[in-house]
């Protein structure tokens, strides 16, 4: 297509046959744009709709500034802060106030229905830190300033919306005429925000409540601000003080009381109930497997014998191995499982057998097995560590008084900002992509063609049966992106733009480059980062 010189992508937009859903925004050689972007030199575009899991992005963030907008018009004294996801959506809070009522809420949302029927405008400018400065001082908005003044850059892109102004890592829709299918609901103390479902966006998100994750992120933000890091900008003040080594000292002491806390509570479900299969799920780079290990230490220390297993090892032989709707081979669900050996091996240690265990070889494809039987003794308990150990079917012979169930995920808990919250994906995503590196010799554009896949398994596999769990554990820590920046940053930088990850990559670009770097050599040895960027004393 030939268009004129210094045309938008809006302007292409009209020229092209009308989508079954509106384009959000578009990647240009492979780089997210809005589509305010004016060209200038011939590119290749791909326009996006909130099925893109980038367009999904920009169709929340759009949606987050609207309903800030609200809240502003409604209580003008007050700020709006969107701490975490949850609940298949996420929670948002006024500060300022103690409860948001039910008509606090129709009131919000009748507001948002009125900015969106208005078809506001949103703005894209560049102003110099100084002039981005200023509007956050004015409008009170802290935790803006704080970023800038620990990450000082001579422009900022600001968004506005009417009277308000804002900061998004990421694209925006145009105006607020692009959203159409939101609810807001009270929420414990604040709002819930459900948004559309990606892959059938007329459709919201059902609502699952999941009281258990919404404690962990209560409890981990109370430790933010205790540790005064409950922003980038604030951990960067932190960092700059010289006082990055007391936040490794403190975020890893948390893990271990954490971790000690599990153990005896397993200990009391060993003794009351006769519990002896513990089940650890999570989705992926989660730190499971460092997890079980270090609970496996404080469990000797309370006289338990742990004996650790990987459900990995009971993959079926790669020519047995279901495959998806792709042609690949699908080991995200559980039918990758050798479900019929699993539970014929438990039966058998459980009534005091020995049992040859298997150990599987990622590169033939084959199961091998272990040299040593395995065997339990009284003061035994079986530790199953895997992606699939909350599912029902993986232990349905095994009644539930027997097992003891455990979640693990990096739910982030230090925020870019008020209005943009860092995503447990990204966490996760950054840290595989420097294990698949140094681990499996995988590039960052390798691991970026998986994510997706992987994201969509564990919506099918994992997330569906975390409230199962009988406890949960953050292994996020407070220190890691700064950390992690040092490892990921130059195999970020390696994705050519001729890849369709290229654009993913800049994104993290951008969100790393806001947060300053702290060196790995304080960090223990049997840290659940150690993990990821290697040093680790515990053997995988």
């Amino acid at each position: 297509m030939v268009v004129e010189w210094g045309a938008r992508l809006g302007d292409v937009v009209d020229m092209l046959p009308k989508p079954e859903r509106p384009y959000l925004a578009a990647y240009v050689n492979n780089s997210i744009k809005e589509l305010d972007y004016m060209i200038y030199k011939p590119v290749s575009v791909r326009f996006i709709d909130e099925t893109d899991f980038e367009g999904a992005r920009v169709y929340q963030r759009t949606l987050f500034f609207t309903i800030q907008k609200a809240v502003h018009d409604i209580f003008p004294d007050k700020k709006f802060r969107i701490p975490y996801s949850v609940s298949r959506g996420f929670y948002g809070e006024i500060e300022g106030l103690d409860h948001v009522t039910a008509e606090d809420v129709e009131r919000i949302k009748a507001r948002v229905a009125d900015l969106i029927r208005q078809d506001i405008p949103i703005v894209r400018r560049k102003v110099s830190t100084d002039e981005a400065r200023e509007m956050y001082r004015r409008l009170e908005y802290d935790d803006k300033v704080s970023l800038l003044d620990t990450r000082p850059r001579l422009y900022v892109t600001l968004y506005s919306l009417a009277d308000i102004v804002g900061y998004f890592y990421g694209a925006l829709a145009p105006s607020t005429a692009f959203l159409k299918v939101y609810d807001l609901k009270p929420y414990y103390k604040g709002i819930f925000i459900a948004i559309p479902k990606r892959t059938a966006p007329e459709e919201l998100e059902p609502m699952i409540h999941q009281d258990k994750m919404f404690d962990i992120f209560k409890e981990y933000n109370e430790w933010g601000d205790v540790m005064g890091v409950q922003n980038i900008g604030l951990l960067n003040k932190r960092i700059l003080a010289g006082e990055a080594s007391d936040l490794i000292k403190v975020a890893e002491a948390f893990h271990e009381k954490k971790l000690a806390s599990i153990a005896n509570a397993l200990y009391d479900a060993n003794i009351q109930r006769g519990a002896r299969l513990v089940l650890i799920s999570g989705p992926s780079s989660s730190g499971k497997t460092t997890f079980a290990k270090r609970l496996g230490i404080q469990m000797r220390i309370l006289g338990l014998n742990p004996v650790l297993i990987s459900l990995d090892d009971y993959f079926l032989d790669r020519d047995k191995t279901p495959r998806d709707e792709s042609g690949d081979y699908d080991y995200e669900t559980i039918d990758a499982l050798d479900l019929a050996a699993f539970n014929d091996h438990l039966e058998r240690l459980f009534a005091g057998e020995s049992v040859e265990i298997p150990r599987y070889d990622f590169i033939s494809g084959k199961r091998q097995w272990h040299e040593t039987p395995l065997k339990l003794d009284d003061r035994s308990m079986l530790v199953v560590e895997g992606i699939h150990g909350l599912n029902p079917r993986l232990t349905e012979k095994v009644p539930d008084c027997y097992k003891f169930k455990i979640y693990v995920s990096a739910f982030t808990t230090v925020m870019m900002d008020d209005m943009n919250r860092i995503p447990t994906t990204d966490s996760r995503l950054l840290r595989r992509i420097v294990r698949d590196n140094w681990s499996r010799g995988s590039d960052a554009a390798a691991t970026l063609k998986r994510w997706n896949s992987v994201r969509l398994g564990e919506d099918k596999y994992i997330f569906p049966y975390q409230e199962n769990a009988d406890v949960m554990f953050n292994s996020s820590l407070f220190y890691e992106l700064p950390v992690l920046r040092n490892y990921v940053e130059p195999l970020l930088y390696e994705v050519p733009n001729t890849l369709p990850e290229y654009g993913e990559a800049r994104r993290l670009l951008k969100f790393l480059d806001n947060f300053l770097k702290v060196p790995s050599n304080e960090i223990p040895p049997t840290s659940i980062l150690r993990e990821f960027i290697g040093g680790s004393s515990f053997k995988y």
